[in-house]
């Protein structure tokens, strides 16, 4: 797992972010090689997250990530090259069923 990931997930752990997965979609996609996907609580946590994510990034530094839906909160996703990140509240994360759309389980509903 690259640094990237790896400050992302830390930055996220520090936030109490809920439901974290991680996909590795290394051969599944050119869009990216990992994915992180996270739940916070509500809007106000979801964009402390992101703030925390980005900051994170900067600090071992990488590049300036691409960063949207921060007005809302709802879904913010991070694209940061090789690891794009999904911070959603859980109503939001539910409808859109990432991890199904990539062949994984959410951390809640493992087997």
């Amino acid at each position: 797992m690259p640094d990237v990931a790896r400050a992302a997930l830390t930055a996220l752990e520090d936030l109490k972010a809920e439901d974290v997965a991680v996909i590795d979609l290394a051969g599944k996609t050119s869009i990216a090689d990992w994915m992180v996907i996270a739940s916070g609580r509500s809007t106000t946590q979801v964009g402390a997250m992101a703030d925390k994510v980005v900051r994170a990034l900067k600090d071992i530094g990488a590049p300036t990530p691409s960063v949207e839906g921060l007005p809302a909160c709802d879904w913010v996703l991070i694209d940061a090259g090789d690891v794009i990140v999904h911070l959603f509240r859980p109503e939001v994360r539910a409808f859109y069923n990432l991890e199904k759309m990539w062949g994984v389980d959410r951390p809640s509903e493992a087997r």
